[in-house]
Order: C-alpha cells, then sequence, then structure tokens
C-alpha cells in the first residue's frame, strides 16, 4: 500500500515491504516478517540492519527473543528534512559549477512524467516571467496532483509571473485552471487550436507535442531549447500575438 511512497523518500524495495509490515504487525519477530512481507528471512535481517540505521525501526527483547518494532511514521519527515538540508548546503557550489556553462545555447528532450517535473523545476530555479502560447492547462493531469501545491507554493513565493495565451478548448473544458494560475489570461481563436504547446522563460523555448485540455501524452514529451537569443525572439512573438488578441 505505502510501498511507492517509501521508496521516493529513500527506501529500498525490501526495506519498504519490512517497515510496512512492521506497521501492520506491531511488534514482530523475523520470521513473521519475512511471511507477511514476502521477503527471504536473510535479507529481513539486512533490511531490519538499515531501517533501524535510519531510525525507522528499534530492537525488542520478549521473553529473550528479539522482537522488532516501527519507529512512527512521522520519522519519515525527518528523514526528507535531512536530506534537504544536505542538499542546501552542497547546493551553492553546485549552482557554482552549473552557472558556469549555463549560458551555453543547447536542445535536448525531457521524457516522461519526471521530465516535465524537470521543466516545472526549470521554471523555479530560472525565476524569470514565464510566457505560455496555446497552454492547454495540462498541468492539472492527474500524475502532477502531489507535485503541483509545491509547485504554485514556490513559485508565488519567488514572485514568478504568468502570461497566458490558452488554446480555445481550455475556456470550456478545463476553466478551473483560470483560477490556479490567475491572470493576465487571453484565449486563441477556435480556429488556431492545436495539440502544441510553447513556453518560453529564461533562455529557454520549451515545445509540447501531442497535448490536450488538461492532459499531458501517455509519455510527455518537451523539446528543450536554450539560447537567451532565441527566447528572446519568441518573446516578441508572444507579444504580437498578445497585442492582437482582444
Amino acid at each position: 500500500m505505502y510501498e511507492e511512497l517509501l521508496r521516493e523518500v529513500g527506501l529500498s524495495p525490501n526495506e519498504s515491504r519490512v517497515y510496512e509490515s512492521l506497521l501492520q504487525l506491531g511488534e514482530s519477530s523475523v520470521q513473521k516478517l519475512s511471511n507477511r512481507s514476502k521477503v527471504h528471512r536473510r535479507n529481513v535481517y539486512d533490511s531490519l540492519s538499515k531501517l533501524i540505521e535510519k531510525g525507522l525501526a528499534s530492537e525488542v527483547f520478549i521473553k529473550d527473543e528479539k522482537h522488532f518494532k516501527a519507529v512512527p511514521p512521522t520519522r519519515l519527515l525527518s528523514l526528507v528534512k535531512e536530506k534537504e538540508e544536505k542538499i542546501n548546503q552542497l547546493l551553492p557550489q553546485m549552482q557554482k559549477l552549473y552557472a558556469a556553462t549555463d549560458e551555453q545555447e543547447e536542445a535536448y528532450l525531457f521524457r516522461g512524467i519526471e521530465g516535465f517535473k524537470n521543466y516545472l523545476q526549470m521554471i523555479l530555479d530560472t525565476k524569470e516571467p514565464v510566457y505560455f502560447i496555446g497552454a492547454k492547462a495540462f498541468w492539472l493531469d492527474e500524475r502532477l496532483k502531489h507535485f503541483l501545491p509545491r509547485f504554485e507554493r514556490e513559485r508565488k513565493k519567488a514572485g514568478i509571473q504568468f502570461t497566458h495565451l490558452f488554446d480555445h478548448d481550455v475556456k470550456t473544458q478545463k476553466p478551473e485552471i483560470l483560477k490556479l494560475v490567475g491572470k493576465p489570461y487571453k484565449f486563441l481563436p477556435k480556429e488556431y487550436s492545436s495539440s502544441t504547446a510553447i513556453d518560453i522563460f529564461g533562455p529557454y523555448v520549451v515545445t509540447f507535442v501531442g497535448v490536450k485540455p488538461g492532459q499531458l501524452d501517455a509519455e510527455p514529451l518537451q523539446f528543450v531549447m536554450k539560447s537567451r537569443r532565441l527566447a528572446d525572439g519568441y518573446r516578441k512573438f508572444f507579444q504580437c500575438l498578445w497585442d492582437s488578441l482582444d
């Protein structure tokens, strides 16, 4: 039930299954944990050792027999915070390394939902206004529901402004996006609806294909072009479109 979440916070598949079994069983022997988790007894010992190191499990002696129990799940939040603190300590150095090549012109692809999350993180890192052409409200895709609230908090905290030229179909099919992103926005004429969209921010021009109102493709694909000169040109195109619409 919780294995995917536990793996996301850094537990191995075996550790995730053993920890979830501890939550279900309470104080338990290795044999019972092995039976419940479907993890081989030998691997249960290894997983318990690592869980104890991470502060997620503890030993209990009952009638001279060693049992194990889970530490309250709130410890998971501490683990996440510890990782965040380690990243924050190293981030200045990593940013310097990245900035050394930041203005190089290049082109690459993002694939899958994790690639799409990378694109969203780029917006936060760039901290510059974003201009959307043919926006489809695909941020409402079900697969982003846990990521988007944090993104929106960070975006508003950084003061990143959005200006949208929405695809016409968004007006009737996904109007809830309008409250989420806020003004200013306009709509392209109905005859110019398509399955593509373009976002411009900082030195980036990101093109999306196969998108529908409120929904990304099954395997999202983004074409990323990084060039300040190119992005400046696209911003002028955007302004021309914006000025021509009511």
